[in-house]
């Protein structure tokens, strides 16, 4: 007999990541529910998303981070909590542990991070504390006790993928683009969709608990270089490549107010420093979401190209 599902807890519902998880929890039959703020039932577009959310079965309840008492009630009815909140909000799920850990009875929590693993970057001083504000709250997450999964997702395909890495671009390029570096150093981009159904997938299995979930999907981890050949395949045509020097892109990213320049750093560090694969997974103590959920389909970057060609 199957055990019984985690009800899981969203904080938030109407950004594309947390959106995505609540359809994804569903989908996996938990019982969800979702955290969200009142301001958001006043929002046209919002409250579509909530109402869309509602009728397939997600329990909509009141609160914000800053709200203690909606916390606590919230947390009660549930066995899992998954934070989604965007990187600017990140400290703010402070009080939100206080509760978790007050409670007592939260068996797993997945806090805001789902980029790079903030423990490994190599971009210290560059990124206006983005990543030390994520390392923040896993070492508080873990001087609590609190059961977690942290999950590195890398780069979701709508960020920086739907230009082909070319900031100034809405679209990808049909004449010239620029590598960065030499062009071999590979990046990893997942669909925000597909990030939700892996991080789904964790809630209930031990192998996951305390442990850091990666994201390196084989068909999505390439490198610029790569990505160019991919692209000329597809519209049948040779692009200009013209390559951006290390000390370009620092120029680049010194000349570049903030946060504007926060893309060419984001760059700076997947590109050129490696932080999305340089390291191996499991001798990191860490896991790969594919090897470990093999029956989760997921859209590769040439599917996902095919939609921009």
């Amino acid at each position: 007999m199957e055990s019984k599902k985690s009800r899981v807890l969203i904080v938030g519902a109407t950004g594309n990541l947390d959106h995505e998880l609540a359809k994804a929890s569903l989908n996996f039959s938990h019982p969800t529910f979702a955290l969200v703020r009142d301001s958001a039932f006043a929002d046209p577009n919002k409250q579509a998303k909530l109402n869309s959310l509602s009728d397939a079965g997600v329990t909509l309840l009141k609160g914000s981070l800053q709200d203690e008492e909606s916390l606590i009630e919230a947390i009660k009815k549930v066995d899992v909590v998954i934070c989604a909140v965007n990187s600017t909000q990140v400290l703010d799920q402070k009080l939100l542990i206080q509760v978790i850990k007050k409670a007592g009875s939260i068996k797993r929590f997945i806090p805001s991070e789902f980029g790079l693993d903030p423990d490994k970057v190599q971009i210290s001083g560059m990124d206006y504390n983005f990543y030390s504000r994520k390392a923040e709250i896993r070492r508080l997450v873990e001087a609590e006790g609190i059961p977690y999964t942290f999950v590195s997702c890398n780069f979701y395909t709508s960020y920086l993928l739907p230009s082909l890495v070319q900031p100034e671009l809405k679209a990808p390029p049909r004449d010239e683009i620029k590598i960065y570096g030499d062009g071999n150093i590979k990046g990893v981009f997942v669909k925000e969709c597909d990030v939700a159904a892996f991080t789904i997938s964790t809630l209930d299995d031990p192998l996951t608990l305390n442990k850091v979930l990666y994201l390196r999907p084989p068909g999505n981890v390439y490198s610029m270089n790569e990505l160019a050949d991919i692209w000329e395949t597809k519209i049948k045509k040779k692009l200009q490549k013209m390559y951006v020097s290390e000390e370009e892109l620092l120029h680049k990213i010194r000349e570049t107010p903030y946060p504007g320049n926060m893309s060419f750093v984001f760059i700076y560090s997947v590109f050129i420093k490696g932080d999305q694969t340089y390291f191996d997974i499991e001798l990191s103590g860490g896991l790969e979401g594919t090897q470990l959920y093999p029956h989760v389909k997921y859209t590769t970057i040439s599917e996902y190209l095919d939609t921009l060609v």
